[in-house]
């Protein structure tokens, strides 16, 4: 038995900060963001958004978590056969869509629009860039984050914490906590696949939000702050080696 750490989870974000689904394996391509994650981005009123000449841009230009809290409580499910997304929210009707049509895409909205604070920005329409995700880094990246450290976090906050919560892409599991902190300048090996562990992830108040009632109900950063001295949870990592990944692969990290 190998005593590497292993892929625990794996989850993708059709829309930048709603919606989440997890997969059992999936691609990943040199240079690229993981397939199906944060494909869209949900614009408002007087965005500065440039849909004529669309390229990547940071959070603050799209509606997020951070500012409707009840996005968190989305799910999705992606159909293989029909290439249609499945949304489902506690308080919404379930409706599914295929978000390269253009009047589904206004229908979405429209879905969406009930769940949106009425004293913040409202949503104007979804917008993608070619050939990449529209992750919170300007390169393309891919977030691998520790079961046990969320665990470790969890106990100190005395609440069971999700996964889901930290919105990220790969979760390990056999892994010291925090010890993926101390990962930055180093390869990653997932059998063929490698990746470059770039930075750390510094966290925003998405991470208080409850997953499944979309309600603030935990201080993460505090604890985080107060514990450690940092806001930090998780880290950015480029692929700089394709090939396929799935649950319960082995990891290695590789020291440069």
């Amino acid at each position: 038995m190998s005593s590497n750490p292993l892929i625990d989870q794996i989850w993708r974000h059709p829309i930048k900060s709603l919606g989440a689904e997890r997969v059992k394996s999936l691609s990943l391509q040199e240079g690229k963001t993981l397939p199906g994650d944060r494909v869209w981005a949900l614009t408002y009123e007087n965005s500065r958004f440039d849909k004529a000449n669309p390229s990547w841009a940071p959070s603050q230009v799209f509606l997020r978590c951070s500012i409707a809290p009840l996005f968190a409580a989305v799910s999705t499910k992606f159909n293989n056969e029909n290439g249609t997304l499945e949304f489902h929210h506690p308080e919404l009707p379930k409706i599914c869509l295929d978000l390269d049509n253009e009047v589904e895409r206004k229908h979405f909205i429209e879905w969406v629009r009930p769940i949106c604070p009425k004293n913040a920005p409202q949503p104007i329409e979804l917008c993608k860039v070619p050939g990449r995700g529209m992750t919170d880094t300007d390169y393309p990246s891919i977030s691998l984050n520790s079961i046990d450290s969320l665990n470790n976090l969890s106990a100190l906050m005395e609440i069971n914490l999700h996964p889901r919560r930290f919105r990220g892409n790969i979760w390990l599991s056999g892994l010291k906590p925090w010890a993926e902190l101390t990962w930055i300048g180093c390869k990653i090996s997932i059998g063929r696949v490698e990746l470059e562990v770039v930075e750390p992830i510094q966290r925003c108040n998405t991470t208080k939000t409850n997953e499944k009632t979309g309600l603030r109900d935990a201080d993460t950063l505090s604890t985080l702050q107060m514990n450690f001295g940092h806001k930090n949870f998780g880290v950015y990592c480029k692929v700089i080696s394709s090939g396929r990944i799935c649950e319960g692969d082995s990891v290695e990290c590789l020291k440069i």
